[in-house]
């Protein structure tokens, strides 16, 4: 992400797609962790991590966007373990952690067949590739 000469702040142009497509509330927190981690460790994909994974915390991937989580917290192992270097696997934006209810419900607006008998990793796996479509049609 470029910054802009006069503000110093990335340009919202220059957003991932998912994030353009969110909330304005969800690309401020994007760009103000991005904005910050660039300059405890420079532009670059270490900079991106950190902010994603802020993200992770109060938002999750629905489709092609980014909603607010009913509930704060990190949505996966990677978010949990938090920093630059973060360790463990990603759900993609997935709240991996919410209750096997809720993926439920994220699932049948995602339209996923099957999705009643599915487990809690079938239905985030599931979830992962339905976002990855959705973004990818954009």
């Amino acid at each position: 992400m470029a910054k802009t000469a006069k503000s110093g702040k990335a340009k919202k142009s220059e957003l991932p797609g998912t994030l353009r497509r969110s909330s304005d509330k969800a690309q401020r927190t994007f760009t103000k962790t991005h904005d910050s981690a660039v300059k405890e460790y420079g532009e670059g994909e270490q900079a991106h991590r950190v902010a994603f994974a802020a993200l992770k915390h109060t938002y999750e991937k629905i489709g092609d966007h980014w909603e607010k989580k009913a509930k704060r917290g990190p949505s996966d192992e990677r978010a949990e373990s938090g920093g630059p270097n973060a360790k463990g696997e990603t759900a993609e934006g997935v709240d991996a952690n919410a209750t096997k209810e809720h993926l439920r419900g994220v699932a049948k607006r995602l339209d996923i067949k099957g999705r009643s008998t599915m487990k809690k990793a079938e239905l985030v796996t599931a979830i992962k590739q339905a976002n990855r479509r959705a973004s990818a049609k954009k």
